[in-house]
Parts: structure tokens; sequence; C-alpha cells
């Protein structure tokens, strides 16, 4: 049986990963988007379904201050003496911080604090019950990773922090992961940036401080310099399945045009992982991946699919919707018209870096076609509300109903850093509903009025305008709802349903 790479399409970066029995539990960063750090379930390492967030409330995941790619960076997850240990940074806020939980569905207790600088936090908990604390920062030893020791019921530090490896010479060495593996101590490491020289690499040593021996394979995950659909691997953990083979999750990107730009953000990729007869492991086929490999031998268990089609009918949001950094709590409701998602613009608009009325979800797949129906009468000059592709509040394509000069008019707006150009149409009064069709390189707006099959091409974007390499930052693009309030007070914008549908 084969599966395809990513495992778990869309900007989800940074993955984690935990046995539990025959259980595999996942997360990924999250930046500035609020709840933060999903977390999967998989049986079979191949399917995986969220089940939640870790980071739910405001208390846990304060985002008032996070830039755009700011917030939560890089989370660890760990399994220890029946208790799940999320550990993570907050660069916007508390630093570097971690959560626990009975359950990895929740509820996570409030943030506990590390003193130890630095990003891509890890924990690693030792036979002899010491637990150590790894993280990638500048100290006084110059850059790589260092560790110390921590009480886990505290998060106090028990020792000063060290440096225990630089790497093989990369820039940023980063994302460290300790194992203990038959009486040796390996320190998997990411190298060259999160960007197309990105490599992972590992060390070896008997002591958990070392001196550590790198691995004379390294890089043991690179596609640098390779040509494929698969570019920038790195960031890696690994896990042991229950059947004793060994496997890896990593991110990866895939370009969707020549300049390689890429506009999805940084995707979850699986491969097996092998031992060679000298104790080294070797990630996918010697150290590359393919889009389609072999499965796991795992008995295959498949989730129920997603309803296509959003109807806002439960009490509550699906995992997969998020918040643009913390909502305004009268920004959204699911209740105050029943079978609608209702949202009251601020005077935040998607060209601040603030907390617009903004709900929206991960665009997974390079063609896909999405469409809402908007019911929206704005009353004040600049309301407005539709349907927006996000990557940042600097370069953003929108679809909305608007108020203007009076007019209710449809707009098709590209911001495209300082460049912005928009075009408008007349709008009827009553519901209308809001297309887009995505394509690897391309997005077209459309708006259909009357007429189930009356749709009226508003205008397109280029996907590359939107991508990392062009708009900078570590996110992949939203496609989000949203509203805007005009020069009085905000008229609220009611959406009945939400259609995502990828591509057979």
């Amino acid at each position: 049986m084969q599966y395809k790479n990513p495992v778990i399409p869309g900007f989800y970066p940074d993955p984690s990963i935990c046995r539990v029995g025959d259980d595999y539990y996942l997360v990924t960063s999250s930046f500035e988007y609020f709840p933060g750090v999903p977390i999967f379930h998989s049986k079979d390492l191949v399917n995986w379904r969220q089940i939640g967030h870790c980071l739910t409330t405001e208390r846990q995941l304060p985002l008032t201050h996070a830039w755009s790619s700011g917030g939560i960076y890089a989370p660890t997850i760990r399994h220890h003496d029946d208790w799940f240990y999320m550990v993570t940074t907050n660069v916007s806020g508390i630093g570097n911080f971690f959560v626990r939980g009975e359950q990895p569905f929740g509820p996570w207790s409030d943030p506990i604090p590390v003193a130890q600088s630095g990003i891509d936090p890890s924990l690693f908990f030792d036979e002899d019950g010491c637990v150590y604390f790894q993280s990638a920062r500048n100290g006084d030893e110059g850059n790589g990773i260092y560790q110390c020791e921590i009480d886990i019921s505290t998060g106090s530090m028990l020792t000063e922090s060290r440096l225990i490896w630089k790497g093989t010479g990369g820039a940023n060495p980063e994302a460290p992961h300790l194992y203990k593996i038959n009486g040796y101590y390996y320190l998997m490491i990411a190298e060259g940036g999160t960007e197309y020289g990105h490599m992972v690499t590992i060390a070896r040593s008997i002591d958990p401080y070392g001196p550590y021996e790198p691995c004379p394979s390294n890089p043991i995950l690179s596609h640098r310099s390779l040509n494929s659909s698969i570019q920038a691997t790195g960031h890696a953990d690994l896990v042991r399945a229950h059947d004793g083979s060994w496997w890896s999750v990593f991110l990866g990107i895939r370009p969707a045009s020549y300049p390689y730009r890429h506009h999805l953000g940084r995707e979850t990729f699986l491969a097996p992982v092998t031992w060679t007869t000298d104790g080294w492991p070797v990630i996918g086929h010697g150290g590359r991946i393919e889009p389609v490999m072999t499965a796991p031998q795992l008995p295959e268990v498949r989730w129920s699919l997603k309803a296509n089609r959003d109807d806002f009918d439960d009490a509550m949001l699906g995992f997969d919707w998020v918040f643009l950094r913390n909502p305004a709590p009268e920004s959204w409701s699911l209740h105050e018209s029943p079978g609608n998602l209702v949202l009251q613009g601020n005077k935040v608009s998607l060209d601040d870096a603030g907390a617009p009325a903004f709900v929206g979800r991960r665009l997974c797949h390079l063609s896909c076609s999405i469409a809402a129906l908007l019911d929206f009468e704005p009353v004040n000059d600049g309301e407005e509300a539709g349907l927006t592709v996000f990557m940042n509040e600097r370069y953003h394509y929108d679809l909305a109903v608007k108020l203007k000069e009076g007019r209710k008019v449809i707009v098709y707006r590209r911001t495209v850093g300082s460049m912005r150009t928009e075009y408008m149409r007349d709008c009827a009064e009553g519901a209308v509903v809001l297309k887009i069709e995505a394509r690897p390189e391309l997005f077209l707006f459309k708006v259909q009025q009357d007429q189930p099959d009356d749709d009226l091409e508003l205008g397109s974007g280029e996907t590359h305008l939107l991508s990392t390499e062009v708009a900078g930052g570590f996110t992949g693009i939203m496609i989000a709802m949203y509203a805007v309030c005009g020069t009085g007070q905000s008229t609220s914008a009611r959406f009945d349903w939400f259609d995502y549908n990828p591509a057979t």
C-alpha cells in the first residue's frame, strides 16, 4: 500500500510527534493564528484527523502584540508518566513555555514558562528522572543548541544553559530533538534556514551534554539543489511505530511555479527511517523522499471525511477554523442567527496587523473551488464583508460586498505590497454567492447574484504574488470570511454556508 505526501497538506509546519500505545499525536506551529498549536491524531501515521488545539484561551495564547509570522513557533509534543507535554515559544509574548494535559484533546494547563531563551524548544525525559530542555539560541558560546535541566513541575531551571552542538556549519542550527536509542543520545537538528537549503543533521554522544559526534553521512534529509516537486525539507522529528519500524515527520514545500515560489506554506510530510549497521538513521531514500511512498505496515484507519460544506449549524466552529490573533468576542457569533456565521465588523481592516472580524481556514490544495453565501446590506460608507485570500496585511486578494458613496457594490481588490487595484460592479439587493477558483498559478474571482449558473467573473490574481518568496514570512495562505465596519456602527454580515471543494 502507498501513501501520498504531504500527509497533512497546507500551512502545518514544524511537525512534532509522539506515540502512546498504538496512537500517534502530532502538533504544528500556528504563528499569529488563534487557537494555537493544532493537534492531530492517527493510528497508522498516514491518515490524520485534527482533534483540537493545545492553546485555546487568551491566557494561554495572548497575541495582541503578535506581528505577522510572530506568535507561536515550533512546538514539541512528548508523553511521560501519563501526561502529555507541549513545549513551544510565543516570540511575541512569554517566550519559551510548556503546557500539559492528561488527554491530548485537552484541557491543557496554563503556560509554565522556562527561563532559557531561544526558539524551537524541546523536552527529553531521561531514564534517571532528569528532564532536559533544549532550544536554539545565540548564547555566550555562540549560535547553536543549548540545554539545561528543568523541574518539570514548575519549569524552573536546575542547571545553567550549556551549548551542546553547533551543527555541521549550516546556517541557523535549530529544531533540536534529543532521543536515547541503544545507549546513545542522538541530537537531531535542522540547518540551512527554513528555505531551499534546509536540511536535517544528527549527532550522538554517550552523555546528554556531549561531546557530540556528527553523523558521517550528514545531512540525513535534504532536497537542496534537487529537481523535485518537494523542496525545503527539514525540521524533523522521529517516532518508533508500535510494530518496531521507525518514521520521521518533517516540513517541506510544494512550489507551484518556476522560479520556485510556494503559497500553501510549509506542510507536514512523512518518510520511513532505516538504520545503518553502525547505528545512524537514514530518512527516506538516502535523505530524499517522494510524493508517493510505501505506507507503514500498520492496520489502516481512515477517519470520516469532513463535509465539503459547512452550514454553521453546530454550536461551535470546526477545528479547521481559526481567527487572526485573539478575536474580539463580539466580532463573531454562531448563535445570533442560527444556521449562520455572523460577523460584526470593527475598525481593524485586513490592512492592519490587528484582530479584524476574520474567520479563516488554511488553503490546503493547489487546485480547489471555494464559495460562500453572504447576506449583507451595508448602510454606512466603507462597510464591507466578503472572502479574502490572505497571506498577511500587505499581501491579500479580497472579494467583497461594500457600500461605496451610497451604492452597494461588489469589489475585487488586489493588495500586493504598496500596489493596490480595485474593480467594482453594482450589486443588487439580497444575498450573493462569492466564489474563488484556485489553480496552481492563478486565483479566479467570481460572484453569483441571481441565477445558479450565472457567474460574473470579476478578476484574477497570480498565486506567486502571495507566495512566501514575495510576501515573506513563515505562514501560508488562509481563505477567510471577514467584515470591516465603515464610518458608523457596523451592519451584521451573515454567512449561510461555506464550501471548500478540492479538485479530484
